[in-house]
């Protein structure tokens, strides 16, 4: 192994922290370095970003944990569709060239940044005094939606005393959300957790502290069977390949761990609206960039 990608400790920090502050995939950061700036295959620069993610989100998940703000009924009913698109999304991956992979990446981005500012957006309009009436009335429960599934009523008591209470609806349109959103992650490491924030946030009313913890749980297992996937590739490509992912790992596995552990507090400091605001750029200007240099190897 090599120590020439020292400079990935303070970015998977840096990149961590975002990433637990938000709900946010670490990978939609992590790939985009690992394509562009480290100019590694598709297949390659994925699959570590996966494995990059796990760490993270793994001692993010503790945090959360320790605040006890996950949901986990929730969790596992959209884990049941997750995990198997995951598992199949990284199995397929490899049959892609790394061109497809680009693109489907730079689009997926750019569409995960589009809903994340309509949620946004859909917030402020809200604050803003618009559809108040129809919108008081779901939180009601006064008129559910016809075609929505049954509705069941959660509670979470988090650790520091704050109670949510919360109804969810729309399980089929959860159902679909998290099977996307899962073969997204096998196949191009992003999607489950951008997807399921939007649809918990701004579809199901959930309260955001609980829909970023619940997310992270949720990331954290697809993410491991996932990864799975990945590694067999890995090995199957011969050590050159391993040693590469190795020696990127040694660096950023450690920087997530202890981004893992700022971000959870971060997120009681920022508004998390500056930070949907700032993400949405982000990953919008990135995804137009990677298609742009699709032609780049």
């Amino acid at each position: 192994m090599t120590f020439e990608f020292w400079f990935m400790f303070p970015i998977a920090i840096a990149v961590a922290t975002i990433a637990m502050s938000t709900g946010v995939g670490g990978a939609i950061f992590f790939s985009p370095i690992f394509l562009i700036a480290l100019k590694l295959e598709p297949t390659v620069a994925i699959g570590t970003a996966l494995i990059t993610e796990f760490f993270g989100f793994s001692s993010g998940l503790i945090a959360y944990l320790r605040l006890k703000l996950i949901d986990f009924k929730m969790g596992w009913q959209v884990l049941m569709f997750a995990i198997p698109a995951a598992v199949v999304g990284a199995m397929v991956a490899e049959f892609f060239p790394g061109i497809v992979l680009k693109a489907i990446f730079g689009v997926g981005i750019i569409f995960v940044g589009t809903q994340i500012f309509t949620a946004w957006w859909g917030e402020r309009r809200e604050e803003m005094g618009k559809e108040i009436e129809t919108e008081q009335l779901k939180l009601k429960d006064v008129t559910p939606d016809p075609d929505a599934q049954p509705y069941e009523r959660h509670v979470i008591v988090a650790a520091d005393g704050r109670r949510f209470e919360f109804s969810v609806f729309n399980r089929a349109v959860a159902a679909v959300y998290s099977t996307i959103g899962g073969a997204f992650l096998g196949m191009i490491s992003v999607g489950l957790a951008e997807l399921m924030e939007y649809q918990m946030v701004a579809k199901c009313r959930i309260p955001p502290p609980v829909a970023v913890a619940t997310s992270i749980f949720m990331v954290v297992v697809a993410v491991l069977a996932a990864s799975v996937g990945h590694i067999i590739s890995f090995v199957n490509a011969g050590s050159e390949t391993m040693l590469q992912v190795a020696s990127i790992a040694m660096f950023t596995a450690p920087g997530v761990l202890i981004g893992g552990q700022i971000g959870p507090f971060v997120q009681k400091i920022v508004p998390p609206e500056t930070m949907k605001i700032v993400i949405s750029i982000v990953f919008v200007v990135v995804g137009i960039f990677m298609l742009a240099t699709l032609t780049v190897a």
